[in-house]
């Protein structure tokens, strides 16, 4: 495919959609959008999330009575399960994309290759490695630790799970607003984090990776990590059901390529290719201080003043916001 028909690229190679980002169409009142917009919310990534969501509930997850006591083999089997599917998904577009270069650099946003650039940052001055390793021997035992903690506070009646037999509009709604749920949390651990020293001691790591890959993306901090997979625990708060609170957390864990893929459409034939909704991700790992949140669904980039479009007119809002912050930090050392 010419990616120079959707995009543009800079001298340095690097490309860039031509169409701005946009937050959900109904904040604008842009209905004509919507029939749109309900596809794209639905298909593909929501749609393969709760596949995945089914598949633990019927194939991996014990019954009731196993989980109200942890024991090393159910546990086990969970976080083989999560290890395993990381390590085809992610793996798949890491290796088809950035090894084998499958596309080249049609599409991707840093025309670089993490793998083309060693640096002391990393472990092994590897950022491919370090990003591995940090995915599996910290991340994924987290996400499993919230994920069988979750199950076994519903297997003891610990929250406010409800049937959802008996409940089944609610239940469905709150599967449809999962995504909201996590653009919501994401946005405030993701801010605060941002704040010093949390940034200089936890968030930091992540953002070494600033032309991130599908390895990148679980490549945290314990307690990032941590606060990253709690966002299922909301679910022992409110009313809810294992299979609410598992598409949270199945959504959360897979769902955190999206914004690492690095790329803005993977060609899957010759001229048809799947849009990655990365660029807003990616924008955050390029600038750092905007797009803390998701895609727009629940704009909170856009009300606190932090949202990047993209465009050069954001790129002069975030310029302009940059001066101010530096003129209040100089302005408040001599007081100091």
């Amino acid at each position: 495919m010419d990616d120079l028909k959707f995009g543009t690229r800079d001298k340095r190679g690097n490309w860039a959609p031509s169409k701005p980002l946009a937050i959900a169409p109904f904040w604008e009142g842009r209905w004509a959008e919507m029939g749109r917009w309900i596809i794209a919310y639905l298909w593909p990534h929501n749609a393969i999330f709760m596949g995945l969501t089914l598949a633990y509930m019927y194939f991996v997850l014990p019954d009731v009575q196993t989980m109200k006591t942890f024991a090393w083999g159910w546990v086990l089997t969970i976080h083989a399960v999560n290890a395993g599917g990381v390590f085809l998904l992610y793996g798949a577009v890491e290796f088809f994309y950035y090894v084998k270069r499958k596309q080249g650099t049609r599409f991707k946003y840093n025309a670089k290759f993490p793998a083309e650039n060693p640096s002391d940052v990393f472990w092994f001055k590897s950022q491919n490695i370090d990003n591995f390793l940090r995915t599996f021997c910290i991340s994924i035992p987290l996400w499993t630790a919230v994920e069988c903690f979750t199950l076994w506070c519903f297997a003891n009646g610990i929250g406010n799970w409800v049937d959802p037999w008996a409940h089944p509009y609610w239940i469905a709604a709150l599967i449809l607003l999962a995504p909201a749920l996590h653009e919501v949390h994401f946005f405030c651990i993701h801010w605060l984090i941002h704040q010093q020293p949390l940034y200089r001691w936890i968030h930091s790591i992540h953002h070494n990776s600033i032309n991130p890959s599908p390895w990148s993306s679980m490549s945290m901090h314990p307690i990032e990590a941590f606060a990253f997979f709690a966002e299922m625990m909301w679910h022992i708060l409110i009313p809810s059901a294992p299979i609410a609170a598992m598409f949270q957390l199945t959504s959360t864990a897979y769902g955190a390529i999206v914004g690492h893929i690095g790329f803005d459409k993977l060609e899957v034939t010759e001229g048809q290719a799947m849009d990655s909704h990365a660029y807003t991700h990616y924008l955050h790992h390029k600038y750092f201080e905007v797009n803390y949140g998701g895609d727009g669904l629940i704009p909170l980039d856009r009300w606190f003043g932090t949202w990047h479009d993209g465009t050069k007119a954001a790129d002069e809002q975030m310029k302009d916001r940059f001066r101010r912050k530096k003129e209040r930090l100089a302005a408040k050392a001599p007081a100091e």
